[in-house]
């Protein structure tokens, strides 16, 4: 179990990081890298599906702005939207 835990959590990171803009890469890639530590599987899951959202939607969320898309209410989401970035 906890090999594949490991194994989603290596994939969770690359992908945070690889998004597409070098913007979202530090915003997301940040994001995951604070808290992927103290997530258990079904959080690590629901982190998962939180990066199989298109950048732009996924950018409007964050900043609270009105979507098309229906984005579940979790921790990971509701820490999302909280994460402020250290400058």
């Amino acid at each position: 179990m906890n090999n594949s835990i490991d194994n989603l959590k290596k994939k969770i990171l690359y992908r945070s990081n690889y998004r597409g803009t070098k913007e979202m890469d530090n915003l997301i890639g940040t994001f995951v890298k604070s808290i992927i530590d103290d997530l258990d599987i079904a959080e690590l899951y629901n982190l998962e599906n939180l990066l199989n959202i298109d950048d732009d939607i996924l950018l409007r969320f964050y900043n609270n702005e009105i979507n098309k898309l229906k984005i579940d209410e979790n921790f990971v989401t509701k820490s999302f939207r909280k994460f402020k970035m250290k400058k």
